[in-house]
């Protein structure tokens, strides 16, 4: 299926591994040239060489933390104009209430609610005057159910929903589509991460946690990458112009949530 999109360029976050590697290579299969952002300069210097080997198309790899404005401002002095912009950042620790104090929540908020929405004002205005642009903003499937140990997360992502929910609906009539990726539990770092952490709690094995977490996703296992960055890519397609301020869940039906 041809998405439309060869030749245009985009940005995304966090793209070195897991969720956000997906989108970039999907993007990257659909023709889209990438600006690929990481912190980490080795892996993400490796998975721009390997998307653009494997695709044929530009990848520009630029290390940098996208949760500040000097990340911000390197990126995008590296991407110039652009047509797409997938935001994604690691999440927050786990934790229960009493763990957080005012910093836990201002480092997360600076993370996963401001630094997208700083990005989205910087790219939009070009995208408005091109009369075209795609946003996805890589979320979590907690905004629309809750999980308690990701307090964190929780409040920051709620927080760039609603944000989404009014600015998507005011740039729709100018060509500009803001759609928002609710991940469940894919097979990533940061599912380890949250496996680990019950393995430890619980006494058992990473196996035995990672084998108890997926009997209860009705898809009777974790997500891929791959096929993360498929959704991805579709909303970025010329396909997905009348899909405007949506939450779509990618969690294998493990929210049974109907509305």
């Amino acid at each position: 299926m041809d998405l439309g999109i060869s030749g245009k360029k985009a940005i995304v976050c966090a793209g070195s591994k897991g969720l956000g590697r997906g989108c970039a290579g999907k993007l990257a299969e659909a023709g889209v040239e990438i600006i690929l952002n990481a912190r980490g300069a080795e892996a993400l210097e490796k998975a721009a060489a390997e998307i653009a080997a494997a695709t044929g198309v530009k990848v520009t790899p630029v290390a940098a933390d996208i949760t500040t404005p000097e990340g911000r401002e390197k990126v995008l002095a590296a991407a110039g104009a652009v047509d797409i912009l997938v935001n994604n950042a690691g999440g927050p620790p786990p934790g229960v209430w009493s763990d957080w104090n005012r910093d836990d929540f201002i480092k997360a908020l600076d993370g996963n609610m401001l630094a997208p929405i700083a990005m989205m004002q910087a790219v939009m205005p070009g995208m408005i005057e091109r009369g075209w642009g795609r946003v996805v903003n890589i979320t979590s499937a907690a905004v629309r159910a809750p999980i308690a140990q990701l307090g964190l997360s929780n409040t920051a992502r709620t927080g760039l929903t609603g944000f989404v929910a009014g600015t998507s609906r005011q740039v729709a009539g100018k060509g500009v589509v803001i759609n928002n990726l609710l991940p469940g539990i894919h097979a990533t770092d940061r599912a380890v991460s949250l496996d680990s952490a019950v393995a430890k709690a619980q006494g058992i094995s990473i196996e035995e946690a990672e084998a108890k977490r997926a009997a209860s996703i009705p898809a009777g296992r974790y997500g891929t990458p791959e096929e993360f960055g498929a959704a991805c890519a579709f909303l970025c397609s010329q396909y997905a112009g009348f899909i405007v301020g949506q939450n779509l869940m990618l969690d294998g039906g493990a929210a049974n949530i109907s509305i």
